[in-house]
């Protein structure tokens, strides 16, 4: 039962990782970003989500460290680009060493390949998994990885990736890669989770949100929550930021998550994972 804003799930390697956490992708203007940072801490938010691509890896290391929250007590993530994966196994390590000195931190909760580079995510994967072994990093996973992705990258290693964050909303709940993830013991979350403002144009769950006297973006997040995936989404408005935190004292009746798993269209706001020319 996830309850409480401190709750935490129990990765495949013992390592705890908070239900909820803030997204900063395309958060660039420095005073937004230690706004929003600052603000979810406050709120109770212990997890934060970055990536060497959003250029903003040092503001979020700053608002950390200004926060005053003992370091134990978060979870920071980031990830690898593409342009490093590319570039093999020793850029994709000091890709790692870029991101951790600009963070300012002596070591990352999460780190994740951010997309699956064709030909090239088995090396990055295998640089991971040496960042790990050097206790550099307290658990590794991967990012936009579809079923076959992630049987490759097993099949070549035997290492299981903690955590798959992908893009998953009601058009594209992702039913089949979340069931193939809990079979083999990888933790989903959701990027995107609000569908990037397209919210509004869904009138059912404007319907269900009714029902419970909450807003449909706390509707989403719940399912989520109650499917067992992480949810991170994004916002820099201290009341979207508090809103999205007040998803633990209700709980979605049956009936409405299987209304809102019928929402499915396959939808994606973001590039197909097969696709990957960037």
């Amino acid at each position: 039962m996830i309850n409480s804003i401190k709750d935490c799930v129990t990765l495949n390697n013992g390592v705890k990782m908070p239900w909820l956490g803030l997204g900063v992708w395309q958060v660039t203007r420095p005073d937004e970003l230690d706004f929003a940072v600052k603000t979810a801490l406050e709120a109770g938010y212990a997890s934060i989500d970055t990536a060497a691509v959003y250029g903003n890896e040092e503001g979020v290391g700053k608002a950390v460290r200004e926060s005053g929250i003992p370091r134990e007590q978060l979870f920071i993530t980031t990830k690898v680009w593409n342009g490093a994966q590319r570039k093999g196994y020793d850029a994709v390590l000091r890709a790692f060493e870029e991101s951790r000195k600009a963070l300012g931190l002596d070591y990352i909760d999460l780190y994740l390949i951010h997309w699956p580079v064709k030909g090239k995510y088995v090396e990055a994967w295998k640089a991971l998994i040496k960042l790990y072994n050097d206790g550099l990093v307290r658990a590794i996973g991967v990012s936009n990885f579809l079923i076959h992705h992630l049987e490759e990258i097993i099949n070549e290693t035997g290492v299981v990736p903690a955590v798959n964050q992908v893009e998953l909303h009601p058009w594209l709940n992702q039913s089949e890669l979340v069931e193939y993830c809990k079979k083999h013991g990888i933790q989903v979350e959701a990027y995107s989770p609000l569908m990037n403002g397209h919210l509004r144009e869904v009138a059912e769950l404007n319907d269900i949100a009714r029902k419970y006297g909450k807003t449909p973006a706390q509707i989403v997040l719940r399912w989520d929550l109650q499917r067992g995936i992480i949810v991170i989404p994004k916002s820099v408005h201290k009341e979207r930021i508090i809103e999205n935190s007040q998803i633990f004292d209700f709980n979605i009746s049956e009936e409405d998550m299987q209304a809102i798993n019928s929402l499915n269209r396959n939808k994606r706001f973001l590039p197909h994972p097969d696709n990957v020319n960037f």
